[in-house]
């Protein structure tokens, strides 16, 4: 009987610089997953939706700075998108990525539903109190 022959071969050894490099791409790959991806639905230029539109701006640029997408969607404008999403009150926050997929409905005022909403805050039921901003589940 003829004896295989087996051969182990062993991985390189990783440089310095090649760990730099794993690391980096481990790295863009958390800012992809950590990107949100929010849409804002509003009705026209109304006192709420502009106090709605900066309100979100505030909060995504003190908190997100970089790692967000925003997307204002007039819904008289575009009835259509609207009504592809289901949106029923306006002014409506949808975030999309990161998962899961959450509606805000609302002028976003109150900043602390916002950021736990956004999973940017952790809840305490106790700190946030009754107002017009509510999150729902999608």
């Amino acid at each position: 009987m003829p004896s295989k022959k087996i051969t182990i071969k062993q991985g390189k050894k990783r440089t310095p610089a090649s760990q730099t490099a794993v690391f980096e791409e481990i790295l863009k790959h958390a800012q992809a997953i950590n990107h949100y991806q929010l849409r804002l639905y509003i009705t026209g230029t109304t006192e709420r939706s502009s106090q709605a539109i900066a309100n979100i701006r505030s909060l995504c640029e003190e908190f997100l700075k970089g790692h967000y997408d925003l997307e204002v969607i007039d819904i008289y404008q575009q009835p259509i998108e609207a009504g592809k999403q289901q949106i029923i009150a306006a002014p409506t926050l949808v975030k999309e990525l990161p998962v899961p997929p959450k509606r805000l409905i609302g002028n976003l005022a109150d900043r602390d539903k916002v950021l736990v909403g956004l999973n940017l805050k952790a809840e305490n039921v106790a700190e946030i109190d009754e107002s017009e901003t509510k999150w729902v589940k999608v």
